[in-house]
């Protein structure tokens, strides 16, 4: 896998570099070409952590991961193993949609844990009226419903919204014209 790391308010050197692709060859087995897989790694300190967030672009979707800890090598154990949890726990969807598609870049010879599989369905369904409304009232409904995000109808975009909780406690929005 091609790996390209790149570091913020961090000087990423060559034992982080060595470290990253040492662990990030572990995901080569679930590519049928790892070598013409670029992966993308950013490497941040905020305050006594340190976060590795890790993209892997393919032709068809794209697997992220992003995690923090006090140990940088710690960080990317657990990034690489939530990666893998990833790509195992969804096997059996991704062989089932893509497995007939020529030149995708997946690999499925591999098992797929049992657990894993029986965990991947819809367990509640919801109906629910949409209220048009401003990103203001959208983020106090949020708060006053106390989840990590919220669907509305944006009437200042004319368009369906999601508000969403970021990690940092800020607010992103996703419009769906």
């Amino acid at each position: 896998m091609k790996v390209n790391i790149r570091g913020d308010k961090v000087t990423v050197t060559k034992s982080i570099k060595e470290y990253v692709n040492e662990k990030l060859s572990r995901l080569d087995k679930y590519f049928e070409n790892p070598k013409e897989i670029e992966c993308k790694v950013l490497i941040k300190v905020k305050n006594q952590d340190q976060s590795i967030e890790v993209t892997v672009p393919t032709s068809k979707f794209t697997l992220r991961a992003e995690e923090r800890h006090q140990d940088l090598y710690a960080a990317t154990d657990l990034v690489i193993d939530k990666l893998e949890g990833q790509i195992r726990k969804n096997k059996a969807r991704l062989d089932k949609k893509y497995h007939d598609i020529p030149k995708f870049e997946m690999n499925f010879d591999f098992e797929a844990l049992e657990d894993e599989l029986t965990n991947s369905k819809i367990v509640k369904r919801k109906d629910m009226d949409m209220k048009p409304m401003d990103e203001e009232e959208a983020m106090i409904q949020i708060e006053l419903l106390n989840h990590d995000f919220f669907v509305f109808k944006n009437i200042d975009e004319d368009c369906i919204s999601v508000l969403y909780k970021r990690k940092d406690g800020s607010y992103g929005i996703i419009n769906v014209k």
